[in-house]
């Protein structure tokens, strides 16, 4: 088309689409394609605005590693990350939450009980629950990817300080779909400041914090897999999430406790215990594929 216009350029592009286009690959980008030109006529948008955004994106890329991935940063502060959470979590299920930066795949191994506080410093914190479909089955065999920060805030590849997989754990559940482990209480922490998403969050006169959370990935082979994260109950930064992952049904409850004696025998960390220690209990139901 030799005269293409400003009310014309969104349908010259659909058309130069060829009719062996894959249908689902054409249907987005023909909203895609609707929303993006929309934008531009509806703000006006300046040869410098352009260049700016282009700009961040590629500082996206350009600051992004295999522990960090600043294209997802970027979508969580949008709030793009829950938006697509929320369309795609099953109303039966557990919800879904932000996958986050930094998670990273070939954690080790956790046996039931398992503890990941190790050396660490923080409050002991005992998590358990049950994994269960949504008639209340419990699931056996399903795996649980498990990922936090330390007690500073940071997670094992942004602190060469701590070990590779650090707070990382993969653990299976038996029979009884259960799970069991020891760590730390996480702190809330700021997400990453230092490139084009805190140059947004500056500009835009937004906190940069996130409460603090303990990061799930639940699979099981006949039921949908659940990436999550769950909440204390009493974070100054529940109702503030920079990248606003919170549910109501993800908020947990810190239980304060004294005597080791009451805790289950098969958690490793028993015998050498701090106190006061905290216990939670969160249960995971998935939905059927």
């Amino acid at each position: 088309m030799r005269n293409v216009t400003s009310d014309t350029i969104t349908q010259s592009f659909l058309d130069y689409m060829s009719d062996d286009t894959d249908e689902r690959l054409q249907f987005i980008l023909t909203r895609l394609a609707h929303h993006l030109h929309d934008f531009v006529r509806e703000t006006g948008l300046t040869h410098d605005e352009w260049r700016k955004g282009l700009e961040l994106l590629y500082n996206a890329g350009d600051i992004s590693t295999p522990e960090r991935n600043e294209f997802v940063l970027f979508s969580d502060v949008l709030g793009l990350s829950s938006l697509v959470d929320m369309v795609n979590s099953p109303d039966n299920g557990t919800p879904s939450s932000v996958l986050g930066p930094f998670h990273v795949r070939g954690a080790p191994d956790l046996a039931f009980g398992a503890d990941m506080k190790g050396d660490n410093e923080g409050a002991p914190t005992i998590v358990g629950g049950c994994v269960t479909s949504t008639d209340g089955t419990p699931i056996e065999g399903a795996v649980l990817e498990i990922w936090q920060t330390a007690e500073n805030g940071l997670y094992s590849g942004q602190d060469d300080s701590q070990p590779e997989f650090n707070f990382y754990g993969c653990m299976k559940t038996g029979a009884d779909g259960r799970y069991l482990f020891s760590t730390v209480r996480p702190a809330p922490y700021t997400v990453p400041e230092d490139g084009p998403v805190g140059e947004l969050l500056r500009a835009t006169g937004r906190h940069p914090w996130r409460p603090s959370h303990l990061h799930f990935i639940v699979t099981s082979a006949e039921h949908r897999t659940l990436v999550t994260e769950v909440f204390p109950s009493d974070d100054p930064y529940l109702d503030e999430d920079a990248v606003f992952g919170v549910r109501e049904k993800l908020i947990m409850e810190y239980q304060e406790r004294h005597d080791p004696s009451d805790l289950p025998d098969e958690l490793a960390i028993k015998p050498h215990i701090d106190t006061p220690y905290y216990v939670v209990d969160f249960d995971f139901v998935l939905a059927p594929k």
